[in-house]
């Protein structure tokens, strides 16, 4: 069996001992399954704090669209094109454009947002790039991303999909705006974490003693990054303000805790993992145990913890990779500074990333081995029978 083997075929478990089992897990489950309505309701932004908009652009300004027409040079800054909305459309205007963009080949027939302020002729154009029109690749992806899904993993994939468009919904619906309205990120990052757990797992592989076992190891993995995360951010002095975001959260939202809300991120941020290798795990014990049903607690945990094992070798890599990937700018102007590599690490805005990578892989690599023994504890009854 590989490491990340996901099995889901019927679990072989005797009527009675069944029944047991399911009881135990229910009572751990449902406590836990009612805490997060509960605290759904509680935190719920609602009425009065309705988050009220602001508008993009001030009166005389208005987004159009258009569609470049003529570079007429790589170094001016501007770009010809023709405007689609507005009560310009059908016109050639010169837009301004940062240099970024066009040295990075605009070409005509890109379609393009800008912003039009009228009455800014006089000091230039009155249109400035925004930023380029992308719907349908994008579009094309998604669609190409959920035919692959359903062509490999059929239903089972279409069910992952949903149940990750669910748990975006409620960092839509709930997450962001109870952030926005000061609710402790803490509280709002347990609570939307649950209930996204709750709905990727079970729309995801269906509900089950197997994938029931793997919810409590994401649990299990969840408070230990919580904890983990809160202790290093107060040991470490970790303010939050490591970004340019930060700094207009903390402008735009004074009543958020910048620290507070760098660990609510840390606790979303491995999530997916985390649900990945206590799904993986719960299924090796299973499907060990089917193979041998008359081996006993400590056999099935340790045959599961060497697939697990082969799991954490990853793991180790896995999120450190995600980060340099995705913060390649930032690791490029920070190298150029005269600095040993400890102070580079340990600077503010890269030691938030290396701490949030820690925390998190801490959590994922003591995950493997809680799912493990809650799974081996429920198969290992079934098998001394």
């Amino acid at each position: 069996m590989g490491g990340h083997s996901h099995g889901h075929g019927p679990v072989e478990i005797p009527a009675a001992e069944a029944r047991r089992i399911r009881v135990v897990l229910a009572a751990l489950v449902v406590p836990l399954l009612i805490a997060t309505v509960v605290g759904l309701v509680a935190l719920w932004p609602r009425g009065e704090s309705a988050i009220a908009s602001l508008p993009l652009t001030v009166d005389g300004a208005s987004f159009e669209r258009g569609v470049v027409v003529d570079v007429p040079s790589t170094e001016g800054g501007e770009l010809v094109v023709e405007v689609l909305t507005g009560e310009h459309a059908g016109r050639e205007v010169s837009v301004q454009a940062p240099a970024e963009v066009i040295d990075e080949g605009v070409e005509p027939g890109d379609e393009i947002r800008m912003l039009y302020v009228a009455g800014a002729a006089a000091t230039g154009s009155p249109f400035v790039f925004v930023d380029f029109v992308r719907d349908i690749p994008v579009i094309v992806l998604a669609a190409l991303y959920l035919l692959v899904v359903a062509l490999v993993a059929r239903w089972r994939g279409l069910a992952a999909v949903l149940g990750l468009g669910g748990s975006l919904v409620i960092v839509g619906v709930f997450v962001i705006p109870a952030l926005i309205l000061g609710t402790s990120p803490l509280l709002v990052a347990l609570v939307g974490s649950s209930a996204m757990m709750f709905l990727a797992v079970y729309l995801a592989h269906g509900i089950s003693i197997r994938t029931t076992t793997a919810l409590l190891g994401t649990f299990a993995g969840l408070a230990i990054t919580t904890g983990l995360g809160w202790w290093a951010i107060d040991a470490g002095n970790l303010v939050g303000n490591g970004s340019e975001e930060a700094f207009m959260v903390y402008n735009t939202f004074p009543g958020v805790s910048l620290s507070a809300l760098l660990l609510c991120g840390i606790v979303i941020a491995g999530l997916g993992a985390l649900n990945d290798v206590t799904i993986t795990q719960a299924s090796a014990v299973w499907e060990l145990h089917a193979t041998d049903p008359s081996a006993g607690r400590i056999k099935v945990f340790r045959r599961a913890m060497r697939i697990g094992r082969d799991h954490i070798a990853s793991t180790v890599y896995t999120l450190a990779f995600a980060y340099v990937g995705t913060s390649l700018p930032l690791l490029m102007v920070g190298a150029i500074y005269d600095r040993t590599l400890l102070e580079f690490l340990m600077s503010g805005e890269i030691v938030e990333e290396v701490v949030r990578t820690l925390v998190s892989s801490i959590g994922l690599v003591l995950a493997i081995p809680a799912t493990t023994a809650i799974s081996a504890l429920l198969v290992g009854r079934t098998a001394q029978r």
